[in-house]
């Protein structure tokens, strides 16, 4: 939100000063704040000669919807126009704006990224040019590194800006798909006192509230604390029985410098999921009937429960100005359980879907350590940033599953009221340990005359134990022994000071999760991206980013034919295409973000499916735009308007391309207004032409419907 200049006289309504109040411990403001509620508050004077001028850090808060700065593609603090590739960041005043509460949301803006599914209602999935990522990064690191995905849907209470890397990324971050790199940058704590707090309330009995406190902790010089949380209810617009969906997120932190040369900083999340299992809609006939979109195939005993939880520790030191040392130490773990009524087909005529029982247990633990060394020196005549960098991962996952039979139910009209089914059969017991060492370098090198050039490279190796047994399959294999190196180089032309083109070649490694018979070292999956493009600055506040990119996916794992429950390595998968991306501010208090992709992705080699068949859930054109204008003065003065469109063309479900699903535009609104600096009122209006459509297709028996016309309103406080 816009800084407003503060009036003459201020006044504090009865819910800030409830909040403030009981912020206060949090907040170690001193004994100025103990007051009791009713009393008045005196404040100490306080002479202003002029407000400091604001400064973006890779790692900071961003002012309006354009970043400047990222740290996601380099892990130094570098202009995004230095960037040889493309980076897109969605500032946490875009998500306050549309009022977002998912993750999809927000990625809405940013383009050829769409949501991949939400693995029936249990995580968040993504498709980014075109290739599905079932993870991201949360500061850099990477969550859940021996899991195919994270087990809670992300909150963002504590999300300071959401950044997605496009390509291939594994030069930095290890193994990763070929489409890009999720990166989400946290809340950090702060020594000025600030609050802020939501509470809103919404269409199908939504509910939810989330607040974040920061300042300096009493006794101990120079450290930080924040403490953020949010808590939601959400039965939304599926029929679920009768039941709903409900998260509780709490995240603390704290930031510590000790010396100004020494800087200390620890992030916690926890998070507690109890939701529905919810499989969406079923494919029948080629396409995925859109009559009602709240019809549900499950029952009322149909749950998921996760927890996952994680703590990160950054310690950097600078030995002098040419030399700085980095330590990260992450640890994460956490679990779910699941019983589910599942589709398993569909008859004949069309007129049933036969069912499944399925349970499943899971536990997962992970540790990563990061040590680098950032030094920027000048040689030959050059200037170069250098990074080096080693990281160690350690994972582990165990996930049981059991299944049973299941009466069928009538595709066009399921009737839930199933009793809990008896006991359930083995059909799964998969273990999983994966121990990872990279070693990584990168030179930053100014060659002057308006050109940089980005040279990096990394080398992985490790072990991976991959065993899931069945009853019909006890033979323990071997370790897998890994190994792979991506380099990465990237060429900038600062042409003029507003015009800058970049090409760049960058590549990324994944280990093989794919049971391989008769191999015990399968090759790994790798990718390949050559991008070219361009940055554009037509104001300070306002730049175009466009790109031209080429993605080659290698090693794709497919069922095996002859042994059931194998994989054979036979698959090649291309994408190309072209995407631009607009965010800044267009005039006084005229802000937009929005970007348009093309993107074709396709099956270019395999042995069963035919070349030729386009990725499942990756359209060809999409596109989304949204602006919002915020009167400065007058009569009007804090009043604000929003609008904005999205735009994904049809999608296959699956690769084999035997069924498809439709195109929609959705149009969305907000209206709000600021009462003063310290509350804000709002209401977000989505899908105002009451649009049916399938967000996201996962395969024949998964399709999420996206949701219908819904109002949204949001009462937020802040100091």
């Amino acid at each position: 939100m816009r800084p407003r200049p503060c009036p003459a006289r201020r006044h504090r309504s009865p819910l800030l000063v409830a909040l403030l109040a009981g912020a206060a411990p949090v907040l170690g403001a001193g004994g100025s704040w103990a007051q009791e509620a009713g009393e008045a508050i005196a404040l100490d004077t306080i002479t202003v000669a002029g407000a400091p001028q604001f400064r973006e850090t890779a790692t900071g808060p961003v002012q309006g919807y354009r970043a400047t700065r990222s740290a996601t593609a380099t892990k130094t603090d570098t202009p995004l126009r230095d960037v040889p590739q493309t980076v897109n960041v969605v500032p946490r005043e875009v998500i306050v704006d549309r009022a977002e509460t998912r993750l999809a949301d927000a990625l809405f803006n940013v383009s050829n990224v769409q949501p991949g599914g939400t693995i029936q209602g249990r995580s968040d999935t993504f498709i980014i040019r075109g290739f599905r990522t079932q993870t991201y990064a949360i500061d850099g690191v990477f969550m859940n590194q021996a899991n195919t995905f994270y087990p809670v849907q992300r909150d963002l209470a504590d999300v300071e800006r959401i950044e997605v890397l496009k390509g291939p990324a594994s030069v930095l971050y290890g193994r990763g798909d070929p489409g890009g790199v999720i990166n989400i940058v946290t809340r950090q704590p702060s020594l000025v006192p600030t609050a802020d707090a939501s509470i809103q309330g919404g269409s199908f009995g939504f509910r939810r509230v989330q607040g974040s406190a920061s300042g300096a902790v009493p006794g101990v010089e120079g450290l930080a604390a924040r403490l953020s949380f949010g808590t939601q209810v959400d039965p939304t617009f599926r029929d679920l029985a009768g039941r709903d969906n409900s998260r509780f997120f709490i995240a603390p932190a704290f930031s510590w410098n000790p010396s100004p040369d020494t800087r200390v900083s620890f992030i916690g999340e926890f998070t507690r999921q109890d939701t529905v299992y919810d499989e969406g809609l079923v494919a029948r006939n080629g396409r995925v009937p859109l009559d009602n979109i709240a019809r549900y195939y499950g029952e009322p005993f149909s749950r998921y429960n996760a927890n996952a939880n994680f703590g990160t520790l950054k310690v950097e030191h600078d030995v002098n100005e040419h030399l700085m040392l980095r330590q990260v130490i992450n640890a994460q773990g956490g679990s779910f359980d699941a019983l589910a009524a599942r589709a398993a087909g569909v008859s004949a005529n069309g007129l049933t879907v036969s069912r499944r029982t399925t349970a499943t247990t899971s536990t997962y633990a992970a540790v990563d350590s990061q040590t680098e060394l950032v030094a920027k020196f000048d040689w030959l005549g050059l200037r170069h940033t250098a990074l080096l960098g080693v990281e160690y991962v350690n994972g582990y996952r165990r996930a049981i599953t059991t299944q049973g039979p299941l009466a069928s139910v009538s595709f066009l009209n399921p009737v839930p009221g199933l009793a809990l089914p008896g006991a359930l059969s083995l059909q799964s017991d998969l273990k999983q340990k994966t121990e990872l060492t990279g070693l990584y370098a990168q030179d930053q090198i100014d060659l002057g005359y308006g050109l940089q050039l980005l040279l990096g490279v990394r080398y992985d190796t490790g072990s991976q134990f991959y065993f899931s047994r069945t009853p019909t399959s006890r033979t323990i294999p071997p370790d897998q022994e890994l190994s792979g190196v991506s380099p990465r180089v990237g060429l900038i032309y600062r042409v003029a000071e507003p015009l800058a083109l970049y090409a760049s070649y960058t590549t990324s490694f994944k280990p093989q999760t794919a049971n391989v018979f008769g191999a015990a070292n399968p090759p790994p999956e790798t990718g390949e991206q050559v991008e070219v493009g361009t940055r554009f600055e037509f104001s300070p506040d306002l730049s175009l980013t466009a790109s031209v990119f080429d993605i080659t996916r290698n090693n794709v794992a497919a069922n095996d034919p002859v042994n059931t429950g194998f994989s054979i390595i036979t698959g090649q998968q291309r994408s190309k295409g072209v995407e631009a991306d607009l965010a800044g501010t267009i005039l006084p208090g005229w802000k937009v973000i929005g970007g348009v992709g093309y993107t074709d992705a396709r099956v270019t080699r395999d042995r069963f499916i035919p070349v030729g068949n386009r990725l499942d859930g990756a359209p060809q054109f999409s596109g989304s735009v949204w602006t919002t204008y915020q009167f400065d003065e007058g009569f009007w003065r804090g009043l604000g308007f929003g609008a904005g469109v999205t735009h994904v063309g049809a999608r296959f479900g699956d690769i084999t391309n035997t069924y498809k699903v439709g195109a929609y535009t959705r149009v969305d609104a907000a209206v709000f207004y600021d009462l003063n600096e310290h509350a804000r009122f709002s209401l977000n209006l989505k899908n105002l032409t009451n649009a049916r459509y399938i967000e996201a297709p996962f395969n024949q028996f998964n399709n999420i419907p996206g949701a219908p016309f819904s109002v949204l309103a949001t009462l937020t406080a802040r100091l």
